[in-house]
């Protein structure tokens, strides 16, 4: 009799809820059961009816929305016309990650829970919700959660008594077999890299745009602690359209260094070619990969070798290892009693996939290939807020991007992949392509022509906004009013010309904070107080439109407290008045933010 199945059904956008589906996927395979892993929207969700046994895991991306991959999912199960017995056969459990820090903590999962009761569903479990705030991250919740499920579901359907759980050091067949090719590299062109510059319909993920890069420009002063680039493509002829608030995703690529550091350590000639095997019917390989492909290709534009790794990772590492030692110290990181020695040792100082097989150099040399895809995540596209409008320059497309480089205790300064990756670009040494595309950001804009909009955007928080001003300039909407704030005027003025030059054409008007220039620092929320009559009337009698980009850390919260002390003080409203008048203002969408950490 064919084991029963367990559908594991995942919507994640930076990669966690993929990782904790596939760590279940490989728990259930130990105990003999038959599971399969997907992303929601590659699902086909008529088929739930069908399901005797789902979990769901999902992620909450900014203010409560469900992630890319499963907005086609979420629209479905929330339809008037589902019955309340459409789900009736099945049992379900719902695993949430979210972050603390934000006001709808976990909400996708919290509803999705709810509707699937609705529908009939049986739950097995209350619905867990992991928080990336936990000193120990969502793990922390995620353990005994899933300790207590898998109870209940062997509880349903038990390991067969003569095959018994296949024990955690017993490693698992990987998904793919590298079939390495004998015949000479030259054979095994990159050329037919995935990227094309024709594309046929609009580029996506797995058709980006080669966009040739135009300028690369340093746009901060010389004294100022961040490299900030303006950069600008050159899209003519990709089929590429964006409005304001619209992002554009780049699929970045490892530095030369750490590919040849890469193979080194693990033993491997970057020029081989190979072809890969599924290892299961039904496992498409990776479409991001050519066929047949280069170790140099799979690991400069595939694997995300610079990446934090994240607990399973040691899990197949410690299986993987013939060193005594080491792999004990890799069980130690594996186990749940080890979480805290391994956030020491990985996640506060930010130690990179690369550093850790370096510090592990017995178990990584005896890494088998076949296993590769299955230990190192690939590498995510890189999402940035498009800067330009297509109004103000056709054929060109522009982002505002901060070159992240900080230091921990690890000798090496930790650095953004994509931006330094960007950064290190240099159009004028020759031609320079970058694959990309684009999608809807959080942000809309009013078509109405007279609706006025408030935008808050400190820092590269001013990005969208540049966009939104051109685009509403374009079309003859003077109603801008523009809150930002930076350091100081001389270091990190953003496109100070352009804005002065719309102040004077009657446009725009700005409100700066200049946070450094004074004793008493200054912010963007300060200034929102300072202008209150004027913030109150433009929401309240004239219909305004308020938007803030930017750092998620402190600023959205001091922002928000502003707006609900500029509604008593200039509204006359109370306490639990003004926190209600700024709900119906997130509601009607009249209050929209992009935020990242």
């Amino acid at each position: 009799m064919p084991s029963p199945r367990l559908l594991v059904l995942f919507g994640s956008q930076t990669g966690t809820a993929q990782d904790v589906s596939e760590r279940l996927g490989r728990e259930a395979r130990r105990r003999r059961l038959g599971c399969l892993v997907q992303a929601l929207d590659s699902y086909p969700v008529v088929n739930l009816i069908n399901e005797p046994l789902v979990i769901f895991i999902c992620a909450t991306t900014g203010q409560g929305d469900p992630p890319d991959n499963m907005k086609n999912f979420w629209r479905f199960i929330f339809r008037k016309n589902l019955s309340s017995t459409s789900l009736c056969q099945m049992d379900f459990a719902v695993l949430g990650l979210g972050d603390s820090s934000y006001a709808k903590f976990n909400f996708v999962a919290k509803k999705l829970y709810r509707r699937l009761l609705q529908l009939g569903g049986r739950a097995l479990l209350p619905v867990c919700l992991g928080d990336d705030q936990h000193e120990l991250g969502p793990d922390a919740a995620v353990d005994p959660w899933l300790h207590d499920l898998w109870e209940k579901v062997l509880g349903l359907h038990p390991v067969p008594l003569h095959l018994g759980i296949i024990p955690p050091g017993v490693p698992l067949p990987s998904k793919f077999t590298l079939h390495f090719l004998q015949e000479a590299p030259s054979t095994c062109s990159e050329e037919q890299h995935v990227t094309r510059t024709d594309p046929q319909g609009s580029p996506s993920e797995l058709q980006p745009f080669l966009a040739p890069m135009v300028t690369n420009q340093r746009v901060t002063g010389p004294l100022h602690f961040q490299d900030v680039r303006l950069i600008e493509f050159d899209i003519t002829g990709s089929g590429l359209s964006f409005a304001a608030g619209d992002v554009v995703l780049i699929q970045p690529e490892n530095a030369a260094g750490h590919v040849q550091q890469f193979c080194q350590v693990l033993g491997l000639d970057p020029d081989q070619c190979f072809t890969l095997q599924p290892q299961e019917p039904g496992v498409p390989r990776p479409a991001r990969l050519p066929q047949p492909c280069s170790v140099r290709h799979l690991v400069s534009r595939y694997l995300d070798i610079a990446s934090v790794p994240r607990r399973s990772f040691f899990e197949l590492l410690a299986c993987l290892s013939p060193h005594e030692l080491e792999r004990e110290k890799l069980l130690e990181f594996s186990s749940a009693q080890g979480q805290e020695e391994l956030c020491e040792y990985c996640s506060r100082p930010r130690r990179t996939i690369l550093e850790v097989l370096g510090d592990f150099p017995h178990t990584a040399g005896a890494i088998p290939p076949d296993y590769l895809l299955d230990l190192i995540p690939p590498m995510r596209p890189r999402a940035f807020s498009i800067a330009s409008s297509l109004l103000a320059h056709p054929s060109r497309l522009q982002i505002l991007v901060a070159v992240v480089q900080y230091q921990t205790r690890l000798k090496e300064p930790r650095r953004g992949l994509c931006s330094s990756w960007l950064a290190s670009l240099d159009p004028r040494q020759g031609p320079v392509q970058v694959p990309l595309w684009v999608r809807p950001g959080g942000l809309t804009f009013p078509e109405t022509l007279d609706t006025p909009v408030i935008m808050v955007g400190p820092g590269t928080g001013v990005a969208p906004f540049r966009a939104a001003v051109q685009e509403r300039v374009a079309q003859g909407q003077t109603g801008n009013f523009l809150f930002f704030g930076c350091r100081r005027r001389d270091q990190d003025f953003y496109w100070e010309p352009e804005w002065k030059e719309l102040e004077k054409r009657g446009c725009l008007t700005l409100v700066t904070a200049f946070s450094r220039e004074q004793e008493q620092k200054v912010y963007v929320q300060h200034r929102l107080r300072e202008f209150g009559p004027l913030v109150w009337e433009l929401l309240d009698r004239q219909g305004a439109y308020f938007y803030l980009a930017g750092n998620a850390k402190y600023m959205p919260a001091d922002v928000s407290e502003a707006l609900t002390s500029i509604f008593q003080e200039e509204g006359g409203l109370s306490g639990p008045e003004a926190a209600a008048y700024l709900a119906r203002l997130q509601r009607t969408l009249r209050f929209q933010t992009e935020t990242w950490a």
